[in-house]
């Protein structure tokens, strides 16, 4: 049956495997950030993961908001792509690196967590519109963006300072 759960017939099947995984993915990143942070040499790194962080939750909130609107149970979905991007973060964070080389590291880690977030979201958001699921679409536009500045910052962060510091 592939990584969903059930049967996939309609595009509102899709957007229900799609949120179960977005809910799966988020609620593995909050576990996450946390050591994120206290890796993180940087402050100004540190500070952007734990702002994350707290974004993150209210992600996860949205998440079992649009589940509720939806009579949608979100758990007991496993996003196996966030385990994969959560252990090679996790790897690069017990790598033997300059304090500076291991945050452009667990930069470009985070990154790819966010590319991840962003095509789902995209995704999901598009899928509640053509389902007409307005609320739905609006609150996975909201993380959306959210999850585009996310990246946004960090590649900022990456390009003007962390960077040319780990050269």
């Amino acid at each position: 049956m592939g990584i969903f759960s059930g049967k996939l017939s309609t595009l509102d099947d899709l957007l229900h495997e799609q949120l179960r995984d977005l809910y799966s993915a988020e609620n593995q990143l909050v576990k996450a950030l946390p050591d994120m942070a206290d890796t993180a040499k940087d402050a100004r790194l540190k500070q952007a993961f734990q702002t994350h962080l707290q974004e993150t939750k209210n992600q996860v909130a949205r998440l079992e908001q649009i589940g509720r609107t939806l009579s949608l149970d979100l758990a007991g979905h496993t996003c196996k792509a966030m385990e994969g991007l959560l252990k090679e973060g996790k790897e690069m964070m017990h790598e033997d690196a300059s304090d500076e080389v291991k945050d452009a590291g667990l930069i470009a880690a985070a990154q790819r967590v966010e590319h991840y977030e962003i095509a789902g979201y995209g995704t999901a958001a598009h899928y509640a519109e053509r389902t007409g699921h307005a609320e739905a679409a609006a609150l996975l536009r909201q993380t959306l963006q959210e999850e585009q500045s996310t990246d946004t910052k960090l590649n900022d962060l990456a390009k003007s300072y962390i960077n040319p510091k780990a050269l």
